[in-house]
């Protein structure tokens, strides 16, 4: 499910403060590390340029301007992403992309030769912004690519183009995924090159039994017309998912024979694990089930390696990423839950495992593995799960030790260089503006950087204090609360919740940004308002399994009523007025304010509520069901905790608020909402919003209007100020 919280997000809510431009996901080759692991290439000024992380001012340019300007063209190719081939003499250009659902995942390429120095275009004879996932061989010699759902290889000594697949079609994709894949597994990029450089593997989906569900668009053409989107929802089955390996000279498929229907399973992960071997993992249905094979390229023959359980679901966010492999890929590092945290293992090719870190505490991603230093890398905070800290553990297995410095306390985030002895370090917190600077490792010394941004020194950051309180069930909840400014506690003043709730986000964090309301015009701390959120179970903080996993089957219920108990504890406070509570949230958010401001009407006066799941027999078919289970055993759990089902009780002042073209939480779950007040005689207020999407941001002036309809609806129907 996108998330709008990912918008609260540290150095993507500063520049979205300051008006600075952002990109919010990077999809394709991450920091482009020097061989020796002590420098950079990014671009630059139309440029493509090689830092020195140690030293910045160090640069060399790689790539000029000039060279970067085609033939008969006056102005050079605008560089989206770009990637070094392995001998670092051939850069690949990606440039003039477009949007696939979420991120601009097509476009097209160029490759650039610093011997020849000679600029070439891909995909010569493929329709402009065709081609996803360009991938150099391993020698060099060859790219592959995507385009209009076909495999390719183009040979770079003389531009020759080899088709590897040619069925596919919108419904029949090769070398890519669909649109549940994509928005729920994070699955985009689906081929990988093999290490000899002979052969393709790649996921292949057949979609065409999957139903469209049809957009209405009103207002760009003089007549109506639909605009189609593969979505399967709860109860639909998913896409047909199979691997294969191709010859890169052309040739048929061989497919992996992989156990189990291929329907009622998904495939999230794979990746080569030797010239003629693939390893992959393999999810139920219910997502509760996780195999993990190894499979003979050749013979397409599969064999099990490892499989896990839990009465839950298992995550598998990671989508279509590789294998953390060690030991000369003898074994290789995995995560799981199943001692009640997420633990790091080493798996063997036999399938023999070795916990790696061990205590009551959550790893909550590896960073890096450096074999040289016998040591993993990666981040945890073991006593405050609303912050994050870079820790190390022995490859062989140990207790874990801190690396980030006790003294600066927030969340932090690391790139780290292949040599594994220094990092690009990110730290912010909600008193600390977002902090970029280069330390050497495992010291964790400065080698550059850390100066706070010119145009942060003018911005005024809200107080924000983090709480914990304990409901009546027992639970202890984290939160945190901005108190209006000139605070006097003699007063009452009116509180604002904002909520998220459900598994994919935390709202809860200390990071830059907390605090922060985008769609408030003006200062809510400076109009007399509190401003305050909780953490519920569910929610993916680093508390360890069962806090996270106790929302299954009870999205709508469980982290309801935590909701609705913590607020409760808040509300002891003198200085919050009882009869001012409001509540507001996105997406998921927006589903949590609908069922509080329902089912516990007694506490909350006022919500306004934006792209709802209304119904969560609505939503896709993989999210809902790895946490309310499968039809038609487990319907009343997704009916049961539906906000529809809860609409009779709405006492309270209501704004829903949806973008007509949605195609990730469809307006039809407004429209049923709509139905079922109308049908109870509930009066409440409704802006849509045509033709927007999920985040509700294109056209001019929406950004500004989405603003300007919740402010003024949270003013008059919950005044600001102190009594």
């Amino acid at each position: 499910m996108l998330q709008h919280a990912v918008r609260r997000l540290g150095m993507v809510a500063f520049l979205l403060l300051t008006g600075a431009s952002a990109t919010l996901a990077q999809v394709g080759p991450g920091t482009q590390w020097t061989k020796d692991g002590y420098g950079y290439m990014r671009t630059q000024n139309d440029e493509i340029v090689q830092l020195d992380a140690r030293d910045p001012s160090k640069s060399v340019t790689l790539i000029s301007k000039e060279q970067l300007t085609p033939a008969g063209q006056s102005a050079p190719l605008k560089v989206r992403r770009f990637a070094f081939s392995d001998n670092g003499r051939q850069v690949l250009l990606n440039t003039n992309t477009k949007k696939v659902w979420r991120y601009d995942t097509r476009g097209d390429y160029w490759v650039y030769n610093l011997d020849g120095k000679k600029l070439t275009q891909l995909g010569k004879g493929r329709p402009e912004s065709s081609l996803m996932f360009a991938k150099f061989s391993p020698d060099g010699s060859k790219v592959a690519y995507v385009s209009e759902h076909n495999l390719y290889v183009e040979n770079l000594a003389d531009n020759t183009i080899t088709p590897l697949t040619t069925d596919g079609t919108t419904g029949l994709i090769n070398g890519t995924f669909d649109w549940v894949y994509e928005e729920e597994l994070d699955c985009r990029d689906g081929f990988r090159w093999s290490p000899d450089g002979q052969k393709l593997a790649y996921w292949q989906l057949d979609a065409t039994k999957t139903r469209n569900y049809l957009m209405l668009n009103t207002t760009d053409a003089l007549y109506p017309f639909t605009v189609p989107v593969e979505y399967p929802v709860v109860g639909e089955d998913p896409s047909r998912c199979r691997v294969g390996v191709v010859p890169v000279a052309g040739g048929a498929t061989k497919w992996m024979e992989v156990p189990g229907d291929a329907v009622q399973h998904y495939i999230p992960r794979m990746e080569w694990a030797g010239n003629d071997e693939l390893i992959l993992q393999q999810l139920n249905r219910r997502q509760n089930e996780s195999k993990l094979m190894m499979a003979t390229a050749s013979s397409g023959a599969v064999r099990p390696l490892y499989s896990e359980t839990d009465k839950a679901w298992i995550d598998a966010k990671e989508g279509a990423v590789g294998w953390n492999w060690i030991n000369g890929g003898k074994s290789f590092v995995w995560s799981s839950e199943k001692d009640g945290w997420r633990h790091l293992y080493n798996i063997d090719r036999k399938g023999k495992t070795t916990l790696l870190t061990k205590g009551d505490y959550d790893v909550i991603s590896i960073e890096n593995i450096d074999e040289k230093a016998g040591t993993i890398y990666f981040m945890a905070s073991p006593t405050n799960a609303t912050q994050s800290y870079l820790y190390q553990v022995p490859l062989k297995g140990g207790k874990a030790t801190r690396v980030t410095p006790q003294s600066l306390a927030g969340s932090h985030s690391y790139d780290i260089s292949p040599n594994g002895k220094i990092a690009l370090h990110n730290y912010s917190s909600s008193t600390v503006f977002p902090v970029a600077d280069v330390v050497s490792l495992p010291a964790h010394q400065r080698l550059n950087g850390g100066e706070t941004p010119a145009q942060a020194k003018s911005m005024k950051l809200p107080k924000v204090e983090f709480f914990q309180v304990k409901t009546a069930d027992g639970v202890t909840l984290d939160g945190w609360m901005v108190k209006p400014t000139n605070f006097d506690p003699a007063k009452k003043y009116p509180i604002v919740f904002y909520v998220y709730g459900e598994p994919a986000s935390q709202t809860v964090t200390d990071r830059f940004g907390t605090g922060f309301n985008r769609l408030y015009q003006g200062s809510m701390a400076d109009d007399g308002y509190i401003y305050a959120s909780l953490e519920n179970r569910g929610a993916p903080a680093p508390r360890g399994r069962e806090f996270r996993k106790a929302i299954y089957h009870n999205i709508g219920s469980l982290n309801i009523r935590d909701q609705a108990m913590g607020a409760k504890e808040v509300l002891k406070n003198s200085f919050v007025d009882t009869s001012r509570v409001a509540v507001w949230g996105w997406s998921g958010g927006g589903s949590s304010t609908l069922n509080l401001l329902f089912q516990y009407p007694q506490i909350y006066k006022t919500g306004i509520s934006i792209a709802a799941v209304d119904n969560q027999l609505n939503y896709d078919n993989i999210y809902q069901e790895r946490y309310m289970g499968l039809l038609p055993e487990d319907k009343h759990y997704f009916v049961d905790n539906s906000p529809l089902a809860h609409a009779k009780n709405l006492r309270g002042n209501l704004l829903l608020i949806h973008g007509t073209g949605d195609d990730n939480v469809h307006y039809n779950n407004a429209e049923q909402m709509i139905n079922e007040l109308v049908k109870n005689n509930k009066t409440f207020q409704l802006m849509t919003y045509p033709n927007r999407t999920h985040g509700i941001s294109e056209g001019e002036g929406t950004t500004r209007h989405l603003a300007s309809t919740y402010t003024k609806f949270l003013k008059e129907n919950c005044p600001p100020g102190g009594r």
